[in-house]
């Protein structure tokens, strides 16, 4: 694909890569002052958290150890079906860990949910979330976020690793997605 093409598939960009950049910092600061000294383990959620994960793991100055889940509950459409399924489990034992689950967007907050309590159950001290993008309007459920970086309207958005189709995912800023690609 080339760049005209992606150009012409974007609305309007909500977030330069200037401003998630700082926007990740900031997250990173305070996710390194609200678990000094603790034993953390990033769990970051594949694939559109990778963006997230990566530069947020960076900016974290403490250690930190990772590793990854794969859920679904989208396919490849543009809203979620409420269905989650596990596509890769941790490697990681959970019990008496603080769990930071990364996330690039809080859609309708129900694989969260889901999420969150599973990781629960598997003995962690604690589990919470940290969020680049939330979506309240189309929160459907009470799943609560420890970090949010944006608030956003309800719209269909893409870019740093936020994906329509797997597409969009390389963008290095956060953008509508113009209605004539999914429509």
């Amino acid at each position: 694909m080339q760049e005209k093409d992606v150009q012409n598939d974007i609305k309007h960009v909500l977030f330069t890569k200037e401003e998630i950049d700082a926007k990740i910092k900031e997250l990173a600061e305070q996710v390194d002052r609200d678990y000094a000294g603790k034993d953390v383990l990033l769990v970051g959620v594949l694939k559109g958290a990778i963006m997230v994960m990566a530069d947020l793991s960076r900016a974290l100055t403490a250690h930190y150890t990772m590793d990854w889940m794969a859920v679904s509950s989208y396919g490849s459409g543009t809203k979620s079906s409420g269905v989650v399924r596990i596509l890769k489990d941790l490697d990681t034992d959970l019990t008496g860990r603080d769990v930071l689950i990364v996330e690039d967007i809080v859609d309708s907050g129900l694989t969260l949910q889901w999420l969150q309590q599973n990781l629960q159950h598997r003995g962690a001290n604690s589990v919470e979330i940290c969020a680049l993008l939330r979506k309240p309007k189309s929160v459907k459920t009470d799943v609560q976020c420890k970090y949010v970086g944006w608030d956003i309207e309800p719209e269909f958005v893409v870019g740093y690793g936020l994906d329509f189709a797997e597409r969009y995912r390389n963008l290095d800023c956060i953008a509508t997605l113009a209605p004539h690609v999914y429509s």
